[in-house]
Parts: C-alpha cells; sequence; structure tokens
C-alpha cells in the first residue's frame, strides 16, 4: 500500500472514529487487505491508534461536562484488564483464526448498529 493509502485508510477511520464508530472497523481490514500486514499486528497498530483518539474524545466529553465521573474508575480498570485479556487471548489464536473472529465481531456490530438505527426511524 502507497503511502497515499495510508493516509487515506487513516483519514476514514478518523473521521469513524470521531462519530462513535471505531476507526479500527476500517483500518484494520485496510491494514490486512490493502497493506499485506499481518492480523495480530494490525489489531495492536490499531490499538495505538486508538490510544490519541481515545484521549482526544475524553478531553472533549470532559470539557462539555459529559462524563460520569463516578463509573469512571471502574471502566478504567474493566478496560485495562479486558485489554490485557483480549491481548493474551489474541496472542493464544492463529492469524487466519484471529482474522475470522475479527470479521465476525465486525458484523455482529454492524447488524446491531443496523437494528439501532431501524428503531430509531419507527
Amino acid at each position: 500500500m502507497n503511502w497515499l493509502l495510508y493516509i487515506l485508510a487513516g483519514a476514514a477511520s478518523g473521521v469513524l472514529s470521531g462519530m462513535g464508530i471505531g476507526g479500527g472497523v476500517l483500518l484494520i481490514p485496510a491494514l490486512v487487505l490493502l497493506g499485506g500486514i499481518a492480523q495480530h499486528s494490525a489489531q495492536g497498530i490499531n490499538l495505538l491508534y486508538f490510544l490519541p483518539t481515545a484521549i482526544g474524545a475524553l478531553w472533549i466529553h470532559r470539557k462539555e461536562g459529559q462524563l460520569e465521573k463516578k463509573v469512571l474508575p471502574m471502566l478504567i480498570v474493566g478496560g485495562v484488564l479486558g485489554a490485557a485479556a483480549g491481548g493474551w487471548i489474541a496472542n493464544l489464536l492463529e492469524g487466519d483464526i484471529l482474522r475470522k473472529i475479527f470479521g465476525v465481531f465486525v458484523a455482529i456490530m454492524g447488524i446491531l448498529e443496523i437494528r439501532k438505527g431501524m428503531a430509531k426511524k419507527t
């Protein structure tokens, strides 16, 4: 993948992240399918990419007074433990299996988002 495709994939991923959809839905497949990067590496890159976007979102939500400070410590602990467990499990899996699990996860999340959008219309 040339540098322009990387920039476009990063920009589109950033837009999706800003919308709350999650940029990894686009970034990971772009890195794997277009960039030829291994699934494990693509998911690791996505985790690194997530940090600055999450910090930015946290700062904006704090500025707007939209943080539930009572649950924040529990969410942080749960997020760190979940990320550690997910990373450990991912390292136990072969790349092909991890890719399939990611694909099923994205499909399920897409279906749930469509259903949520349809429920709002009715």
